[in-house]
């Protein structure tokens, strides 16, 4: 986007930074989840007590697999590494034929903006699912409500490209709403399901 249409050097410098820590974070989650993997495999051997069994890691999934099924399940931190790279080779090949237009520059930046502004929502839409915030980091919350709110006044004061001040703006509501969540789920706790019981149930107690 900024080979279109030129921002300022901190904006540039944070997104970098950002795609770094974001990098640090998948590769700690890929290794987090096939640690997982492995010891739920390891535990579900123990609990047959069988000897003759051998303790099989899970099958490996690779990003030249060319699996959608496993598209974003891989095994190994590279395979990510990889499918960015690839990613950002194509992207900034048809951007490099598309320089000129006007229109392709202003919407490429609003899509990327757009889809950082979007990271709040996952964790949004699971409280939501859960009808709870448990688990969650409300300091992380805060900072990140913080952080948004301060790079959207910027934004605004330096008369950043209009898709910036957009999205800094939904960012900010979304952060809002998680701590909104926060709020009721904590006041007002969802009260569990009450199942009644089946006439067969009954009689068997």
């Amino acid at each position: 986007f900024r080979f279109g249409r030129r921002f300022e050097s901190p904006l540039l410098w944070q997104s970098i930074i950002m795609i770094i820590t974001m990098l640090l974070m998948l590769k700690l989650c890929t290794e987090v989840r096939v640690s997982n993997e492995l010891n739920v495999k390891r535990r579900s051997f123990a609990a047959a007590d069988s000897k003759d069994e051998e303790i099989k890691a899970p099958p490996k999934r690779s990003y030249l697999d060319f699996d959608l099924n496993y598209f974003w399940h891989w095994s190994k931190f590279t395979d990510y590494v990889q499918c960015v790279l690839t990613f950002t080779g194509v992207t900034g090949y048809i951007t490099y034929l598309w320089l000129d237009s006007s229109l392709f520059v202003e919407t490429l930046g609003f899509l990327a903006v757009f889809t950082e502004a979007m990271l709040g929502v996952p964790q949004l839409y699971r409280n939501y699912q859960n009808k709870s915030t448990e688990g969650m980091s409300i300091k992380m919350v805060l900072m990140w409500t913080s952080g948004d709110t301060f790079k959207t006044v910027y934004f605004i004061l330096n008369q950043a490209p209009f898709q910036f001040s957009i999205c800094g703006l939904l960012q900010v509501f979304v952060d809002i709403a998680i701590l909104l969540q926060v709020y009721l789920y904590s006041h007002y706790p969802q009260k569990p399901v009450s199942h009644t019981a089946h006439p067969a149930s009954t009689k068997a107690l």
